[in-house]
């Protein structure tokens, strides 16, 4: 239960990170066109003439400033989108559809209910108060109750209504995208059900919500009360935590409620009632009438900017002065990328989790310091904001150009000088006094990189085996892997790593982690995975997270494109088969034992054949193979061969392979009924044919409308000679990919 629980949540906050990416651009967006409308400043810098009131640069920056705020407005019903998205399983873009009529029914619902509860008239009374700002009549909820949600009249909900919509949807969605229904209904089956489903959920939830969540808000609004008089001593323990909780990946969960809900307070703020630590900063950053950004809202941020662009590299530095002398060269160009790094965009992570697994102690002390530097930023009244990180981009863009009469952002500068020797002088006395294995310590090291889980390891015997990546890309492939690439060769080992393809279940990431889902956490092979370049790997339940820092986008579209077009690599010299070429003739008299690949047909959802619908191919009496619910409409050879028998109703055609392999493509479940109504052949009986060449195209919603089902089986109908296949697709398959393996 706890390794679920923890599981989940990492999902979640994967699942957040998929919002939270677009805020940076957005934020530009502000930043840049607020700076530069802002008369104030543009006196002080001399540049009223040029680029004020009436000029051409004045327009596009107040285009920026608008295409930058229509973001933050507009959140609610992006995380709802996003949020059903990134927790699909199977067929995103339906749940992010889904998400959206989700949104928009529950919202509508609740306005539409508020209205029936209360009068239209004294509704409408209580909204002009609410927006006014002024005092609410009787019988209204409190002030900054209400809002109009992407134009609907409704309750200010925040990013939780998104969140509420967004999990829930995808809970739908997981659960019946390939629902079965009745014939008489079967067009309404799969996918198509989801936003059905989705639309009559959120109809009730909207009801419910009409009546609930004004005590949500209640008990929401009092959290946000009690963490705003909690002072300074609150501002401490939420920088401590939230440094904590990076090696878990569960910070964004963490700091998302105080960026973008009443938790982190509310603020009437150009005549608008504005929810949200972040919300609040950038509505301000707005509004021509703010004289100081709002240190209440700001404590939740400006505490990052001290250590990431002082107190890091100030470590950074420390491990470098550690290192042996003939290995500073080295050492020092590697820690002086990640120390500017942290300092240009505060990405934080190469540095810490070097020092997070070499000496857990570090970290501790670290996430300490993160806390005070939070608390320093509150009592010095610093109201810098940011977008997800306290690099000199953010704190140049919302610091320094909006002045420092509404920011005080000279304090960053002046505490971070302090932090950068406390963190230098600290790291120096604890490398030292312990001997800690910082990158370049030893004499006797062979590589310098920075460090992991995977380098204490090799250093205590456990991991001799393992070589460096580099060195493991060039060698261990071996001639087999001559014209494979790079990326191909990384993402084969990052697979095999996590227990193969048929144990990966879902892959995404976050800014620098590959954040993956595994059946059986067992397979996961730690060392294999470090050997790749990850700082480190961490395991809960079936949660599986693997740390390559900035690079991790390159790593996860490699990853991505493997499992979706797999290719033959051997890893280890045994001939390892994700799935390869078909093996042409002269290779099969050459080795008997080369193996047979069968190509998906059809693209589509690859399903077992014992969950097909019809008790002839469920029980394997036809033959053993797999069934693929097709989203494609033409089917292609699977392989080099010879067509043996095209039924006269053309629903379905028999291959002879040229290494004697004979399947069955049955298009459909009793279609033979159809009599060949929605089916066209392009080939005929003894016709020789190439694999990917089209054989037999079909009307999906021809057959469907007549109710019957296009579950599509391939069966190997000579498996008693040939062997049995082997399925080596995922849980989805393109046409031309790999489906199945006969040995």
């Amino acid at each position: 239960m706890k390794d679920q629980l923890f599981a989940t949540m990492q999902r979640i906050g994967r699942a957040f990170m998929l919002p939270i990416a677009i805020l940076p651009v957005a934020g530009l967006f502000l930043g840049i066109g607020g700076s530069f409308t802002n008369e104030t400043m543009l006196k002080n810098f001399g540049l009223l003439g040029a680029m004020g009131p009436g000029t051409i640069p004045n327009a596009i920056f107040q285009v920026m400033n608008a295409a930058g705020g229509i973001v933050f407005s507009n959140l609610p019903i992006i995380f709802a989108i996003a949020v059903a998205l990134a927790m699909a399983r199977q067929n995103k873009a339906v749940a992010a559809l889904s998400g959206a009529i989700g949104f928009f029914v529950m919202h509508a619902s609740i306005g539409a209910v508020m209205t029936i509860r209360y009068g239209s008239e004294a509704l409408a009374a209580c909204r002009a108060a609410n927006s006014a700002g002024g005092a609410m009549p009787a019988g209204c909820l409190p002030a900054g109750s209400y809002a109009d949600v992407v134009g609907i009249p409704s309750l200010q909900m925040g990013v939780f209504g998104g969140i509420i919509v967004g999990l829930g949807v995808a809970a739908l969605h997981n659960r019946f995208h390939n629902i079965q229904l009745p014939q008489v209904l079967s067009f309404f089956g799969g996918e198509r059900f989801v936003p059905i489903i989705s639309a009559i959920t959120y109809l009730i939830v909207g009801i419910a919500m009409a009546f609930l969540w004004p005590y949500v808000q209640m008990g929401i609004n009092q959290l946000g009360a009690l963490v705003r008089s909690s002072g300074y001593g609150g501002t401490l323990i939420y920088g401590i935590i939230e440094r904590s909780l990076i090696p878990f990946g569960l910070h964004h969960v963490f700091y998302l409620p105080f960026w973008q809900t009443s938790v982190g307070g509310t603020l009437d703020v150009c005549g608008k009632s504005i929810q949200g630590a972040q919300n609040i900063f950038f509505a301000q950053l707005g509004c021509p009438t703010v004289t100081h950004f709002d240190v209440e809202a700001t404590r939740f941020m400006a505490g990052k900017f001290p250590f990431m662009i002082f107190g890091l590299p100030g470590a950074a530095l420390a491990m470098y002065q550690a290192a042996a002398p003939k290995n500073k060269k080295v050492a020092g160009s590697l820690l002086l990328s990640a120390a500017l790094t942290a300092m240009l965009t505060g990405i934080t992570e190469p540095l810490e989790f070097t020092f997070l697994f070499v000496a857990p102690m570090l970290y501790v002390i670290h996430a300490i310091l993160a806390g005070i530097s939070f608390m320093l930023m509150h009592i010095l009244n610093v109201g810098v904001g940011m977008t997800f990180s306290g690099g000199l981009i953010d704190l140049t863009l919302f610091g320094i150009l909006q002045g420092p009469s509404k920011t005080n952002w000279y304090w960053i500068p002046i505490v971070g000088v302090f932090y950068f020797f406390i963190y230098y002088f600290l790291f120096k006395f604890m490398i030292a006094k312990f001997n800690l294995k910082t990158p370049g310590r030893e004499e006797d090291e062979d590589e310098i990189k920075l460090y992991g889980r995977s380098d204490v390891d090799a250093k205590t015997g456990r991991n001799t085996s393992v070589g460096s990546s580099s060195a493991g890309d060039a060698g261990a492939s071996g001639s087999a892997n001559q014209n494979i690439d790079k990326d191909t060769l990384l993402a084969a080992r990052v697979v095999k790593g996590l227990g193969g393809a048929g144990n990966i279940t879902d892959v995404d990431n976050c800014i620098t982690r590959l954040r993956t889902e595994v059946k059986d956490s067992s397979l996961v092979d730690e060392q294999l995975l470090k050997a790749t370049g990850a700082a480190g790997v961490m395991s809960s339940g079936r949660g599986v997270q693997v740390i390559y820092g900035p690079r991790v986008t390159a790593v996860a579209n490699a990853v991505h494109q493997f499992l979706e077009h797999p290719v033959d690599v051997d890893l280890d010299g045994s001939g390892d088969v994700a799935a390869a070429e078909a093996p042409t003739a002269a290779a099969v008299a050459a080795d008997r034992h080369v193996a047979t690949i069968v190509r998906a047909p059809l693209s589509g959802e690859v399903i077992p054949m014992s969950e097909v619908e019809d008790k002839a191919f469920a029980d394997g009496l036809v033959g053993p193979g797999v069934a693929i619910r097709p989203s494609s409409t033409t089917v292609e050879s699977p392989c080099d061969g010879t067509v043996m028998l095209l039924f006269p109703t053309k629903h379905a055609v028999g291959i002879k392979t040229d290494t004697g392999v004979e399947l069955l493509i049955h298009i459909g479940l009793d279609t033979v009924k159809l009599n060949g109504e929605g089916f066209e052949a392009h080939v005929e009986t003894g016709q020789i044919v190439e694999q990917g060449q089209p054989l037999i195209s079909f009307d999906p919603e021809r057959i469907e409308a007549a109710g019957y089902r296009l579950t599509t089986p391939v069966v190997v109908t000579n498996a008693a000679t040939v062997g049995q296949p082997e399925v080596v697709a995922g849980d989805h398959v393109k046409a031309g990919n790999g489906l199945l393996v006969i040995p």
